[in-house]
Parts: structure tokens; sequence; C-alpha cells
């Protein structure tokens, strides 16, 4: 097949996780790849690699007037989605933006769709290092679809987590409970059923370019199957089980400590994802009860496949073999583990108890 009889597929962007992803994904396919990008990170071998300073004027030079057959956007930066479309947007079949579920406005209706209201968007100039995440996304998507006259789909994803989850959130507890290290601090969470919501990157890569080529149009929440954190850290531990057992080592055994949530602030423990944190764990606020629950029924009328979080989750710990917990960007270190429980340790903030109380 010559080259100008495959899939033109251009990402903007395709250095970071999810770009390399689709990348090797759409490559895999038989399509022909370029990325747009600065070259601060490697580009997937195979791939044309575009490199550029999207703040130039002449960013889009190397890229414009080619008929791309699908258009895969990834930035949070509302003047790049603006420019990107209409440098670009005219002679492309199919255009992706790809944002999130922090674009809307309200955090706490569980199993809202994608009806539901987002950010106010971001002034382009206030775009930047810094800026409100949620709010760029939010212009970028209204940019794209201006500009598009609504020929776009609005990707939305949830969290994304797998094998080389750069922000650790999603590999923290499988790399933790496959540690020999005993016991084990987990969030004992009041009202026992903290809600997860994981999709794997592969999967949403994989959907993102069909749902893009078959030329869907909208938005579309791409997030996880929902389980409670509960059910997960269970997970995560049989997984660390499996693994072992199919090494030929023994299964890791652990003692699960408890530890009392409403004790977080005062112990400046985080929630939810970064340095002295618990990972997945929301914060106990009202304003929060929507976040990792919303609605996934269009994705799966359009198509979306997931492998069961189990399955990722045997897949992180059999991907992450030597990797330290203490080097992640999310979660305790050992030695933060250990001065939480010893701090409690007399006290009534710890109990040997399940996750989720």
């Amino acid at each position: 097949m010559l080259a100008r009889d495959m899939t033109q597929i251009l990402l903007l962007g395709g250095t970071g996780w999810l770009g390399q992803t689709l990348s090797r994904q759409a490559l895999d396919r038989g399509h022909a790849v370029t990325a747009l990008a600065r070259g601060t990170k490697p580009f997937v071998p195979g791939v044309s690699a575009v490199i550029a300073d999207r703040q130039a004027p002449a960013a889009y030079g190397q890229v414009a007037g080619r008929a791309w057959d699908l258009v895969i956007e990834l930035t949070d930066r509302p003047r790049f989605a603006r420019e990107a479309v209409q440098h670009l947007g005219g002679a492309a079949g199919n255009w992706v933006f790809v944002s999130s579920c922090s674009a809307y406005a309200l955090q706490s209706e569980p199993g809202a769709d994608e009806t539901a209201g987002t950010a106010e968007p971001l002034p382009e100039a206030e775009d930047g290092e810094g800026a409100d995440f949620g709010r760029a996304k939010s212009a970028c998507e209204a940019l794209s679809m201006h500009e598009r006259n609504g020929r776009a789909l609005v990707v939305r994803p949830g969290l994304i987590g797998g094998p080389g989850d750069p922000s650790g959130r999603s590999t923290y507890w499988p790399l933790r409970f496959a540690q020999r290290r005993d016991p084990v601090l987990v969030p004992a969470v009041p009202n026992g059923n903290a809600p997860v919501q994981i999709i794997d990157v592969r999967d949403l890569a994989a959907f993102i370019l069909d749902a893009g080529l078959a030329g869907e149009r909208g938005y579309v929440n791409a997030v996880g199957a929902l389980h409670t954190l509960g059910q997960t850290l269970e997970m995560a531990r049989e997984a660390a089980a499996t693994v072992a057992a199919s090494t030929g080592h023994p299964a890791p055994t652990h003692q699960l400590v408890g530890y009392d949530v409403s004790r977080m602030a005062e112990d400046r423990v985080n929630p939810w994802a970064g340095p002295t944190s618990l990972p997945l764990l929301l914060p106990q606020e009202d304003g929060y009860a929507g976040f990792a629950r919303r609605s996934d029924a269009r994705a799966l009328r359009l198509g979306l496949y997931r492998r069961s979080l189990r399955q990722t989750i045997e897949e992180i710990i059999r991907g992450g073999g030597g990797i330290d917990v203490d080097s992640l960007r999310s979660g305790l270190t050992a030695a933060e583990e250990q001065m939480l429980m010893g701090r409690w340790e007399s006290g009534p903030g710890l109990v040997a108890r399940g996750a989720d109380g």
C-alpha cells in the first residue's frame, strides 16, 4: 500500500502518554501518522515527526493544506485549539478534540451525562501554565466546535489509567500491594462506597481512533466501569497474588490498616493524587459526589470497549517490576506510611479493617 493510499492521521501533540498510545495503535492499524509537537519528549518510532512550537506564527506550516482523514487535538490551550482549526480544519475530514470530565461545571450529580453544563470557558488571555484546567478544556471544546461548525467529536475522558501511568494515580495501589512490605495503610471511607472510574489508556486510544475515523460528532464521556474503592483495592491484592504465583513466588500477604480519612487535613495527606496522597480517594465533600460517576451510556453505544479493571491492574503489576512506589508521583512513601501508622497507633484513627470501613 502506498503512503498516499493510507489513512492520514495528524496528532496535535503526540509525545505524551496518551499521544504515544494513539501513535502506536494507529501505526499498528496500518495508518500513516504525523505528530506535531515541540520535541521535548520522544516521538514513537514510525511516526512522521514535525517539531514545532505552537506559539510561533508558522507553527502549522508543515502540516497545513493537506487533506487529513483525522486530526486529533490534545491541547489544553484555548488559543492553540482555535488556531489549529483555523489552519487545518477546512481540509480535515474528521476532527477529535480530547477534553476531560474536568470540563464540567459541577461534579456533584451521580450519573450525569453529556448534557450537563460545562465550566465557564477560560479566556485566551489567561491560558498557559497554571491556568484552571477544567475551564481551559471547556474553552477548547467551545472553540473547536465553533470553528468546525459542529463537525467535531469532543471526547471527555475520566481518570485515565494503565501500565506506565505517569501520574501514579492508577499504579500506586497495584504496585503497593505487589510489595511485601506490611502492613498496608488504606483509606477507611465512612460511607463505604467511594466511587472509582478508571479507563485504560489503551481502550481510550482505540475509542478515539474508532469514533474519530467513523465521523462521530458531538460530546461523549469516555469513562471506566464504576467500582468502589474497596473493590479496586481488593482487585489489586488479588492481582498481586496472581502475578506472584505466575512467577513462582509466594503471594504477598498484607494486613490492611484502615486510615481515618477525617484526619487527612491534620496529617496533610492529600486526596486523589500527588505527593503524600491516598490515590483515587476523592475529597469527602458533596461537591464531588458525581466526579467518578459520569454516565458512560453514549460511549458504549458508540462502541467503547473496556477491558476489565482487574486486567488493567494485573498488567500494571506485570509491567511495573522493579518500580519503587516511593518514586511515583502519587501516593505515600514508605516513610510517610510508617509515620501515619505510628502517629495514630494508640488512638481511634487506625483500625485493622477493609478499605471501605
